[in-house]
């Protein structure tokens, strides 16, 4: 199939950026130093392309991940970064055939992760990010009491998010140390030989982290991209022009196909106006007719990906493979 021939809006993976990525990342974090986390790109087939290049362990956000990576056989060491309450969700990790560890912060998510039958945890400490985890001083009770129910504590882990994408290096390096600072100071009193912390913004300044949980870096985003890393931006969303005007054009992705928390999409050669639900108004450079594609670079590839069920991925004009975006959902 040639590009032309997608049906739009559709997202395209470009197959030599992509393989370019894995092997820096490969090159910077080999093995077990880097947990890719899974929440970016949402597919066995991608995760796959990255235990090949010697990551074997993996981040999830959702029970969803979880269980969609064992069944693919990629379930040799998950870690599922976020806090469960849910009976059933927990009992369906402690019955996978892969070895699970879930995020704990408080005596509530220990005792369910307990009563489910999981055995082994992370204390979730919290950094900095105003999100899930425990205050550092509080890390070694959690762990005592983990271990008194039975559990096996594996270490800690903690995620400076609120740094990782700040395009000044030099505040960006030092809000990391201190947010490592936290973590070691937790991990002291936790034990265990997991530090994991990270992600693809500090991947090349987080010294302190025994794992890292880079997911963005495979596919990229124009909010990574300002931090001029040494990645290329692989995703694009693929779309038609459906309408032209004297001093806009229109095309068919908006939305519904674009994570927007991080701001507009990027359009090379134009000034993007808005986005509306199905649509992306713009102002191009050059005329463009009714009919042409253009290639959106999103502000944010999380959301953007859960938005689509394929990717489809692309080496020139040519359409290579088509990837299922299996791991959706929760």
């Amino acid at each position: 199939m040639n590009l032309a021939e997608l049906q739009t809006p559709a997202l395209v993976v470009d197959a030599e950026r992509l393989e370019a990525n894995l092997l820096a990342m490969s090159t910077a974090l080999p093995g077990a130093r880097l947990r890719p986390h899974v929440k970016a790109h949402k597919c066995t087939a991608l995760a796959r392309r990255q235990a090949e290049k010697g990551h074997r362990s993996f981040t999830c956000a959702t029970v969803r991940e979880m269980v969609g990576l064992a069944e693919a056989g990629l379930g040799e060491d998950l870690l599922l970064a976020n806090e469960v309450v849910d009976p059933a969700r927990l009992r369906a990790l402690a019955e996978l055939d892969a070895r699970v560890t879930v995020a704990v912060d408080s005596e509530e998510t220990i005792v369910a992760a307990a009563r489910a039958g999981l055995r082994e945890v992370l204390v979730d400490v919290n950094v900095g990010l105003p999100r899930c985890g425990c205050m550092p001083d509080d890390a070694p009770r959690l762990a005592d009491r983990a271990r008194k129910e039975g559990l096996e504590v594996r270490g800690v882990m903690g995620y400076e998010g609120h740094v990782v994408g700040n395009p000044d290096r030099a505040a960006r390096e030092k809000g990391c140390e201190e947010s490592m600072t936290k973590l070691l100071e937790a991990h002291a009193g936790v034990g265990g030989d997991v530090i994991s912390a990270g992600g693809t913004g500090t991947y090349d300044c987080n010294r302190w982290a025994t794992e890292i949980q880079a997911g963005s870096y495979a596919l990229m985003d124009t909010a990574y991209d300002k931090l001029e890393l040494p990645l290329q931006q692989a995703l694009s969303l693929w779309c038609t022009v459906i309408s032209v005007a004297e001093k806009f054009t229109v095309a068919d992705g908006g939305l519904k196909s674009l994570g927007m928390d991080h701001g507009d999409p990027t359009l090379p050669g134009a000034r993007v106006w808005f986005c509306s639900d199905e649509h992306v108004t713009f102002a191009p450079e050059e005329p463009l007719r009714v009919g042409d594609h253009v290639r959106l670079i999103p502000a944010h590839v999380d959301p953007t990906v859960a938005y689509h069920e394929k990717l489809h991925l692309v080496s020139g004009e040519r359409v290579v493979d088509v990837w299922d975006v299996d791991l959706r959902g929760w």
